[in-house]
């Protein structure tokens, strides 16, 4: 048995009252709330403000929750120019992650220091408005599309369906991405969360630690996997090859996407949301191929393995049954969780305490002599 917590498993580093995951309960909450409740009977922006304020806005508060959003939906020129010369074939994740990191070159509140917990309240509501944009305005730059000007009538989700598009989203479209924003809004101390809370712990500024977030969010083993989930599908083709490739992946131990947890050791909570609204797309798009795939593709492993589908893995299906590129998939989780990582960094200057761990050497036990170069 190892002496040490490789990757920090099970090593408890701080305490937060945002969000509760109970992986062997397959339960999820955020201060206090399920999910399952926060999906039935609020909004993204109801569910940010928990997560920004520690309690559910009444309808006053949300309107000026609203309102505050909407205001600050407009990009700096020069990120606008930015979005417009980057490279067409770029990756949006690493787009996003340098628009976010020139939004602080902007923002005379991008101190290091001691916080101005006012201020960041400040930072972090724009952070939450501004990254759709960010998203959106580069998805129709490399395209060679005009930029539509932000509006405020529309919500978080309809917003950004309306940029991407340049039409009006459907309420079914945007009630789906409402939905799919509330449950990837927050998340524990998961990778992208400990980076963003490893950077501000420092004093560095609030734009530098969510770079870190999207920079972390970006991996394959992190937000990258629902990208991963829609490649192996298109790889697999069509459902009577399903049988064939999970049995292949389970005999050659090849990883399949979208399948298993690092928390969870029972079913995602929020894959269910997820599933169902998969396969609703599904009945209003007639295109069955992409789900009937998945379904079968999550029986198996719950069979074979015992393992079940997380939510990266119906998350795919539902965006790619909405036409949205596959290369945004990640960009649109990091929106979604921008209300969790800024949540999460105004937590963490509340009570600051600089992450340090230690680690185990493993190096020669022996001081070695220097040979001088000309010996060596």
């Amino acid at each position: 048995m190892s002496d040490y917590a490789k990757g920090l498993e099970g090593v408890i580093a701080n305490e937060s009252a945002l969000s509760r995951v109970e992986g062997l309960d397959g339960r999820l909450s955020y201060l206090g709330y399920s999910i399952d409740d926060l999906v039935e009977h609020c909004s993204f922006e109801e569910v940010t403000y928990l997560l920004h304020r520690g309690k559910l806005p009444n309808a006053s508060e949300l309107a000026e929750f609203e309102k505050a959003l909407r205001a600050n939906r407009e990009i700096p020129a020069q990120v606008v120019d930015f979005l417009k010369s980057a490279p067409k074939d770029a990756n949006p994740m690493d787009v996003l992650r340098t628009g976010v990191s020139m939004l602080g070159l902007s923002d005379s509140r991008a101190k290091i220091g001691e916080p101005d917990q006012e201020a960041n309240q400040e930072v972090a509501l724009s952070l939450v408005a501004q990254a759709p944009i960010i998203v959106a305005y580069y998805h129709r730059a490399r395209q060679g599309l005009d930029l539509p000007p932000v509006r405020d009538d529309l919500s978080e989700a309809g917003h950004f369906l309306y940029l991407m598009t340049g039409e009006e989203p459907t309420e079914a479209a945007t009630k789906t991405l409402d939905i799919a924003y509330i449950l990837h809004a927050d998340h524990g101390m998961n990778a992208s969360t400990f980076s963003a809370r490893v950077t501000i712990a420092t004093l560095s500024d609030f734009y530098s630690a969510v770079t870190s977030a999207i920079g972390t969010l970006k991996g394959p083993l992190h937000g990258g996997a629902n990208e991963g989930v829609i490649k192996m599908l298109q790889e697999i083709g069509s459902l009577d090859q399903v049988d064939a490739f999970v049995d292949d992946c389970l005999e050659n131990k090849v990883k399949i996407m979208g399948i298993g947890h690092r928390v969870y050791k029972v079913l995602d909570p929020r894959a269910p949301h997820l599933q169902k609204m998969a396969v609703k797309l599904t009945e209003e798009l007639g295109e069955a191929k992409w789900i009937e795939m998945s379904e079968r593709i999550a029986e198996l492993m719950r069979e074979k393995k015992g393992l079940n589908a997380n939510v990266d893995f119906y998350s795919a299906t539902v965006y790619y049954s909405m036409n949205i590129p596959t290369d945004l998939f990640t960009p649109i989780f990091a929106i979604a969780r921008m209300a969790g990582w800024t949540a999460q960094v105004l937590e963490q200057l509340e009570d600051n305490r600089l992450y340090r761990p230690l680690t185990k050497y493993v190096g020669p036990a022996e001081l070695s002599p220097v040979t001088p170069i000309e010996n060596r």
